[in-house]
């Protein structure tokens, strides 16, 4: 019997059972509560189908030319042409619903898609006039404004919008976006 996980899903639901394992030799009596939010993304070979799985991060299709979108996502950006995907809400890691498996999403691409996975950091990062978070919206627009820029543009936009959002501000949080346009 093959026991090799491949799917998105089952990767992560394998990945939290060996961090719960390994974390309960912390000497802690809850047994190591820890974990990460991640995406998992899987493209096929000619890559016209994504599969992947979330932990508590969520994944953005950006493409203006699309009119429509999967049934599982929702679209943002009054037809403008972004779709997003929610997450499960659960790590991957030890938490209350640990034996609950990660969900397996699965949708067609379109050529000028870009698919976009990022950790918490940069919505949750403090700053602006108000000392308020940028916030998952905020984000969600500045990607419909850039989507269509060349990849490195792209970096440089989030780069200096980050920034001047920061100010003078600590960074709170790792940030990471990636963009992999089909």
């Amino acid at each position: 019997m093959n026991t090799e996980k491949t799917e998105p899903n089952q990767i992560l639901n394998q990945t939290r059972k060996i961090i719960i394992e390994r974390l309960r030799k912390d000497g802690s009596t809850e047994g190591g509560k820890d974990g990460m939010d991640c995406s998992l993304l899987v493209f096929n070979q000619d890559r016209t189908q994504l599969s992947f799985a979330a932990a508590n991060n969520p994944v953005f299709i950006v493409n203006p030319n699309r009119t429509e979108w999967p049934v599982n996502s929702l679209p943002f950006g009054e037809g403008r042409g972004g779709a997003e995907f929610k997450p499960d809400k659960m790590p991957v890691g030890k938490h209350d619903n640990d034996e609950e498996s990660f969900t397996l999403n699965t949708t067609v691409l379109q050529k000028g898609d870009v698919i976009y996975t990022l950790t918490d950091g940069f919505p949750d990062q403090f700053g602006g006039d108000k000392g308020k978070k940028y916030m998952i919206k905020n984000l969600k627009e500045l990607l419909l404004q850039i989507a269509h820029l060349p990849v490195l543009e792209q970096e440089q936009k989030l780069a200096e919008e980050f920034d001047k959002w920061k100010g003078e501000n600590e960074q709170v949080d790792d940030v990471c976006i990636i963009g992999v346009r089909i």
